[in-house]
C-alpha cells in the first residue's frame, strides 16, 4: 500500500518502475526539477524490487515523455498468425507486474487467439494527478477548449478491454479508474502473505501472469 500513502502528499512524485532504463529517465528528471535552474520542492519516491528480473536495454525511440507522465507502450500485440478479427486487449502493469503481463500476452495469444498491447504503467499516481489537474481546467475553465487527461487519449483507439495489475493493492490501480473508457478491470494484492513463496503468495492474490489471462 505504499503507493497510496505516497499519494496522499501532493509534494511526493511516486514511481514503480519495471526496468533500469525507465528509473534512468525519472532520476535525470527527478534531479533537473529538485536541484535545476527553478528548483521544487518535490521529493521522489520510487518503488524498486530486489526480484530477480531480465533488464532489457533501451529500446530505441523509447518514449521517455512517456515513462515521466506515468504510462507508455511497452509492447504491440503483434497480430501474425492470428485471425485478423483476433479479439484484443490493453494489459496495463507498473514494477514486477510488468514480467506477469508480458507472460499473459504470449498465454493469451497462444492458447486463445487474444492479441493484447502491453502498457509500463511508470506512474499510476502521476497518471491520476494529470488527469484530476484537466478535470479541474475543464470545470474552471468551461468557455475554453476542453483538456483530455493523458491516459484517456493514450487509451481511446486502442480495442478491447482493459487489465491493470500491480504488486501492490488494487487502490494503487484504481486510481485511474475514471479516465479509462474502456470496461477496465484491476487486479490487486490486498491483504497479508499466506504462502511461503512470492510465486504463490501472487497466485494467492490473482496477479500473476495466468491470473491476468483468466
Amino acid at each position: 500500500h505504499s503507493p497510496v500513502l505516497a499519494a496522499t502528499n501532493p509534494a511526493v512524485v511516486q514511481y514503480d518502475p519495471a526496468y533500469g532504463y525507465e528509473i534512468a529517465h525519472i532520476m535525470a528528471d527527478g534531479l533537473k526539477r529538485m536541484y535545476g535552474e527553478s528548483p521544487e520542492d518535490v521529493i521522489y519516491y520510487l518503488t524498486v524490487y530486489n526480484e530477480p528480473m531480465p533488464q532489457p536495454g533501451e529500446p530505441e525511440n523509447v518514449d521517455a515523455e512517456g515513462i515521466l507522465k506515468g504510462m507508455y507502450l511497452l509492447r504491440e500485440g503483434s497480430m501474425e498468425g492470428v485471425n485478423p478479427d483476433a479479439r484484443r486487449c490493453q494489459l496495463l502493469a507498473s514494477g514486477v507486474g510488468v514480467q506477469w503481463a508480458l507472460e499473459a500476452q504470449e498465454l493469451l495469444k497462444r492458447d486463445f487467439g487474444v492479441v493484447a498491447d502491453v502498457w509500463s504503467v511508470t506512474s499510476w499516481t502521476e497518471l491520476r494527478r494529470e488527469a484530476m489537474a484537466c478535470d479541474e481546467h475543464n470545470f474552471l475553465h468551461p468557455d475554453q477548449e476542453p483538456r483530455t487527461a493523458y491516459i484517456t487519449e493514450k487509451l481511446r483507439d486502442t480495442p478491447g478491454p482493459v487489465v491493470a495489475v500491480s504488486d501492490y493493492m488494487h487502490a494503487v490501480q484504481d486510481q485511474i479508474r475514471p479516465w479509462v473508457q474502456h470496461n477496465f478491470a484491476t487486479l490487486g494484492a490486498d491483504g497479508f502473505g499466506f504462502s511461503d513463496t512470492r510465486a504463490a503468495a501472487r497466485r494467492f492474490f490473482k496477479i500473476d501472469g495466468p491470473s491476468v489471462v483468466v
